[in-house]
């Protein structure tokens, strides 16, 4: 069976648990010694800049027992005219996964999954990062040991990481989302309106504000960075807007108990204190390693099939 993360949409329910609960599994060594990978060939294809990712990603299919082959942005014929079709067409003779990272359209996505052979994991888009809210999943359901009835407050910029987390948090019940992001900076409307009534169906909540009083009372605060990999700012001073949304002890003063999460890279002192990065409550280099635990679930779910997968993940 071919299976395609393009979206968290993609997964079902019963999929989105699995994935978070089967990264868990592999974040406690329980399963070390599988390799339910092996004869497959994976291809990592990045267009833009990764740390986390692209490793998580290349190591990951290693480890699962895959062989791997990986590309830069300079690296295939698209840069000569072929057409993204054409290019998966090609490739998927080949690759049974292709985990890539466009920085552009979900369109594009698509196209590379427009074919029955190889599956494709969307390895982050212009509008959705899906993966990095995979492995958020995974983290909170280390942290807590449920994520059902979670609550977040999510600061700074709605960008692509900002929609994949509505999404999937979206879709356990009773949790909580409270977006603030700077006025003409949130999540796009499209992603903002299927979390809000994917929540709704679940009894939770996904509330976005454009300003930074009377936080609510949270488990996690999470930021990202200013600015968002592969993008530039409509206004040059967008910093002045940004300002405000600074996470620092005051914020987590306000959410007493809060653990704190981001997806990384940092820069101290813009969206986040080098105190609260480095401090006590903050988890975002355990979240940063759940990367790979997570994209082992990853590519376990999109190229070993269906049989067997919850006892797996037990």
């Amino acid at each position: 069976m071919t299976r395609h993360l393009i979206s968290i949409d993609d997964l079902t329910d019963d999929e989105l648990s699995w994935i978070a609960r089967r990264g868990a599994v592999f974040a406690a060594g329980a399963a070390e010694a599988d390799r339910p990978l092996r004869d497959t060939v994976v291809g990592v294809l990045f267009r833009k800049t990764s740390t986390r990712t692209r490793t998580a990603f290349s190591a990951g299919a290693v480890r699962l027992g895959a062989q791997l082959i990986t590309y830069g942005p300079g690296d295939l014929q698209e840069n000569t005219g072929e057409t993204v079709e054409d290019t998966a067409a090609v490739l998927s003779g080949m690759l049974d996964v292709l985990v890539a990272r466009t920085a552009g359209p979900e369109a594009e996505m698509r196209a590379f999954a427009a074919q029955e052979r190889m599956s494709v994991v969307n390895a982050m888009s212009a509008g959705e990062h899906p993966t990095q809210a995979l492995a958020d999943l995974t983290t909170i359901l280390q942290r807590f040991g449920h994520i059902d009835g979670i609550r977040v407050l999510y600061v700074g910029e709605g960008n692509n990481t900002a929609s994949a987390l509505a999404l999937a948090l979206s879709r356990f019940a009773g949790t909580e989302l409270y977006l603030r992001t700077p006025e003409g900076f949130g999540v796009d409307p499209s992603y903002l309106d299927r979390a809000q009534l994917a929540a709704k169906a679940r009894g939770g909540v996904v509330a976005q504000e454009h300003h930074m009083n009377d936080l609510p009372a949270v488990d996690v605060v999470y930021t990202t960075r200013w600015q968002t990999t592969g993008t530039v700012k409509p206004k040059p001073d967008w910093r002045t807007d940004f300002e405000p949304f600074r996470v620092d002890d005051s914020v987590l003063a306000a959410c007493p108990g809060a653990v704190f999460m981001h997806d990384l890279p940092a820069h101290r002192g813009e969206e986040v204190t080098a105190e609260v990065l480095d401090g006590a409550a903050s988890i975002a280099f355990r979240q940063a390693e759940n990367k790979y635990h997570s994209a082992r679930a990853v590519l376990q779910w999109c190229a070993g099939g269906s049989a067997g997968l919850e006892r797996a993940a037990v």
